[in-house]
């Protein structure tokens, strides 16, 4: 492994942790010296990397740091292009216009023979199913679970009924023929699956949900098995 490869895989590890991490974790993850360790810290450090900490207290990478330009393997160019372009097929149209606008981005600063892979990728999502018409606005509800707000929904089931609901969602998931919010609803007073193509209105009550929404996700993939 080349030195800049390793720089590369040593911000990337760093991502992935949100508290200090020790550097005998960092050493022992890439397989090199606590001292290589040290140096190759110093050296991303002084190309603006935005990493704190001290030997003997960990480190960590602040939130928001990236390091153009980029480098991706020809296979990691086509999973974003792909999955880009879901979420500009299939998301709401502010999402969709986000997609196309970071897609943008990436090219942008990626080096000349990587960006010709990612505008000649070959990959597209194709589907037969056309999303059904919302009531409500798809980016509110995503701003909803973003600030962990609580909501006062009216909902209407596949079998016409219709009632109102005190909900903290904190998950929202694609698929073909619909999109689905996950919440804890105040009525059932356990986790429930609304599709949004049913929700007739939706309004902020003022409140945050009392819980964060990082604990919700973890407490219904444990109760659905879901694995992390």
């Amino acid at each position: 492994m080349s030195r800049s490869e390793r720089l590369f895989d040593l911000l990337q590890l760093l991502r992935g942790y949100r508290r200090p991490v020790s550097g005998a974790t960092l050493a022992a993850a890439l397989d090199v010296s606590l001292r290589t360790l040290y140096r190759d810290i110093a050296s991303l450090q002084a190309q603006g990397a935005e990493i704190e900490g001290e030997p003997g207290v960990g480190y960590v990478l602040k939130p928001g740091f990236l390091l153009p330009p980029l480098m991706f393997s020809e296979d990691e160019i086509e999973a974003l292009v792909l999955g880009m372009r879901y979420a500009a097929g299939r998301g709401d149209a502010r999402l969709g216009a986000a997609a196309s606008s970071a897609l943008a981005k990436v090219g942008s600063v990626l080096p000349k023979d990587l960006r010709e892979t990612l505008d000649t990728s070959t990959l597209f999502v194709v589907s037969n199913e056309r999303q059904p018409d919302e009531p409500i606005d798809p980016a509110r509800l995503r701003d909803a679970i973003r600030r962990e707000r609580e909501l006062e929904i009216e909902y209407r089931t596949g079998e016409g009924v219709a009632s109102r609901r005190i909900i903290w969602p904190f998950l929202l998931g694609f698929f073909d023929h619909a999109r689905v919010t996950v919440a804890w609803c105040a009525l059932r007073q356990d986790f429930r699956a609304f599709r949004t193509d049913r929700i007739l209105s939706m309004a902020e009550t003022g409140r945050r949900y009392p819980r964060r929404r990082q604990e919700m996700l973890a407490r219904w993939r444990e109760k659905e098995g879901i694995q992390t």
